[in-house]
């Protein structure tokens, strides 16, 4: 497949760099990918654009991988709080414009924080607080947060509300909710005001703060 899209770089290919990794090539990107054990390295040779043994520890390897010329990377390991802050510092110093790194509490947050990373990720924190948030309700299937406390979430409509019409539902004088759509099957339609009526499966996507969302769950 050709690519024509960006350059980035991962370093660490445990579970978490190699899974962005590879999610990076499958839409068109250029990966280069680095880790120290060779296991690993030849495990995603095949996948990768560019796979190589490699210390992220030391600037000169990084550069000669060809980091410097990323458009952005990310420090994908974790449990070495050592490698993983030296790598961070010298993918600053290469020059790499956008650095994202994984850490793991929140003292190796606040260390990342203050060596200039542009976005610093706990996956297990994250993916944990998400998973709990749609197993609290059966009719939540996903969310997506948007920051500022704002989310849109996906729910089921149940029975309760099949057979109503869009424009009569409560979220927006009661909850402060905007109903960004509705999702029906693969096709989109409904919207704020349309007179669309709710079927058994169509799923609603509402937009909001977190407190007016649970609100609203809370009368389905």
């Amino acid at each position: 497949m050709a690519r024509n899209g960006r350059t980035f770089g991962v370093i660490g290919l445990g579970n978490f760099g190699s899974t962005v990794a590879n999610e990076l090539v499958r839409f068109g990107n250029h990966v280069i990918g680095i880790d120290l054990k060779e296991q690993l390295v030849s495990a995603h040779a095949e996948t990768l654009t560019q796979c190589m043994i490699a210390d992220a520890r030391d600037d000169v390897a990084l550069r000669e991988a060809g980091i410097a010329d990323c458009d952005a990377a990310l420090v994908a390991m974790g449990s070495d709080l050592e490698s993983n802050i030296v790598a961070s510092i010298n993918l600053k110093m290469l020059g790499v414009p956008k650095v994202w790194a994984k850490a793991k509490t929140k003292t190796h947050h606040r260390i990342l924080s203050k060596l200039g990373v542009d976005r610093i990720v706990h996956p297990e924190v994250e993916m944990g607080q998400h998973v709990a948030q749609v197993l609290h309700n059966p009719l939540v299937r996903d969310y997506v947060s948007l920051g500022n406390g704002f989310h849109v979430v996906n729910f089921m409509v149940p029975e309760s509300l099949e057979g109503k019409k869009l424009s009569d539902l409560p979220h927006t004088k009661n909850h402060n909710l905007r109903c960004v759509g509705i999702m029906r099957g693969t096709e989109f339609v409904g919207r704020d005001g349309d007179s669309c009526v709710l079927q058994g499966d169509d799923r609603l996507l509402l937009l909001g703060q977190r407190g007016d969302l649970r609100a609203f769950a809370a009368t389905l």
